[in-house]
């Protein structure tokens, strides 16, 4: 396992190093508190074609490695949360069309996604229905050539902004969850509305909205996979979300770090930096180890997905762990800047705010540890 950079990734990482630098970064707190959609910031990530970072080149992606995509997103994600989460989340339904879908649906669908010229989004999470899967309420009836839709998803990320939806229904409610069926489904197809947009602690510029459908006609054509897929298109795409997650985790740790270290230099107390202080250079220590552990369990379990080898269990350490990091290290980022650090003249306060979230999205850590152990169970007992 070699994590040396190829030429190909050393060039893409020091593009987007320079565009997060002069563009997302000194626009991050702006773009946060604005509590509205990034436009422009997603923009620029189509034109950078960075949102079809591992789809082949025949459907308009660039054709790399998902441990790419991993290091591109941690990139954006040091430098503009929102923005990184908006570039997490549009995978969610890029990986499924190009996992599970058609060659028309992915001429239809994938393209223009991987082009960033659609965003897309995930359904999954419902009231009643979301570590268990199984309990998906939304039901999808054939009729003729078409499935009838009705049910409710909530907190779902890019929500009303995307154009395309992966969508997951029972198709056979007395199955659970071998009844289950994914769908694409488009903005702007009659019977599917939005419903409201949940007032978080932090990300107030990302939507997380209800998808709400009544009766909403999806074409046979827009069935991913075959019926009754939906539970293996669900968790494959937790799979590569929870590496997603780690990569946010990743990202908003080393920001924290980033801030806090040279914070500990400037800030004097007693007539000497902090940062010449045991107490604090022990919680610098701590935060940079705990981060780079966390990089290197995100990195290994990207790269078991791009060898095609049982990823699984790698992914959910990998979330456990790093969302858990960039809680420890976010809080010691506040605590280092001591009574600032409890204000929004600073980052750290958002940076702990945003933390939290990724401790709980994609299967909490109970279920990350759930998912585990029961790994470690079969393989070792």
């Amino acid at each position: 396992m070699d994590f040396t950079l190829t030429e190909d990734q050393a060039a893409i990482l020091e593009h987007v190093k320079e565009f997060c630098d002069e563009h997302l970064a000194p626009k991050a707190k702006e773009t946060d508190e604005a509590g509205v959609w990034p436009a422009e910031n997603v923009a620029m990530l189509g034109q950078l074609d960075l949102m079809g970072i591992p789809v082949p080149e025949e459907y308009g992606g660039l054709g790399m490695d998902f441990l790419t995509w991993a290091m591109v997103g941690e990139e954006l994600s040091r430098a503009c949360t929102t923005t990184g989460a908006v570039f997490g989340a549009h995978l969610l339904a890029v990986f499924p069309i190009l996992s599970f879908g058609t060659e028309e649906q992915k001429q239809k669908y994938l393209v223009p996604l991987a082009k960033g010229e659609h965003i897309g989004a995930f359904g999954l999470t419902e009231p009643g229905a979301g570590s268990d899967a199984g309990a998906v309420a939304t039901k999808a009836v054939r009729d003729g050539d078409d499935y009838i839709l009705n049910g409710t998803k909530i907190f779902i990320s890019n929500g009303g902004e995307a154009q395309t939806y992966v969508i997951i229904a029972s198709t056979k409610p007395e199955r659970g969850a071998r009844g289950l069926s994914a769908f694409i489904v488009e903005k702007g197809t009659p019977g599917f509305e939005f419903g409201k947009n949940e007032k978080k602690m932090a990300y107030p510029s990302l939507p997380n909205r209800e998808l709400i459908f009544t009766d909403c006609r999806v074409p046979k054509e827009n069935l991913l996979g075959r019926e009754g897929a939906g539970f293996l298109v669900a968790m494959r795409t937790l799979g590569v979300g929870r590496i997603g997650m780690a990569i946010g985790s990743v990202g908003v740790a080393r920001a924290a770090l980033e801030a806090a270290v040279p914070y500990s230099k400037q800030r004097h107390q007693f007539g000497k930096p902090i940062s010449s202080f045991q107490a604090i250079q022990f919680m610098l220590a701590d935060m940079a180890t705990e981060l780079d552990a966390a990089r290197l369990l995100t990195w290994r379990a990207a790269w078991l997905k791009d060898q095609n080898k049982p990823f699984e269990k790698e992914a959910a350490m990998a979330k456990l762990y790093a969302s858990e990091v960039a809680m420890r290290v976010t809080t010691k980022a506040v605590q280092v800047f001591g009574g600032y650090g409890y204000t929004k003249e600073f980052p750290v306060e958002r940076y702990m705010r945003e933390a939290k979230l990724f401790e709980i999205v994609e299967g909490t850590s109970e279920v990350q540890r759930m998912v585990i152990a029961n790994h470690v169970i079969r393989e070792l007992g």
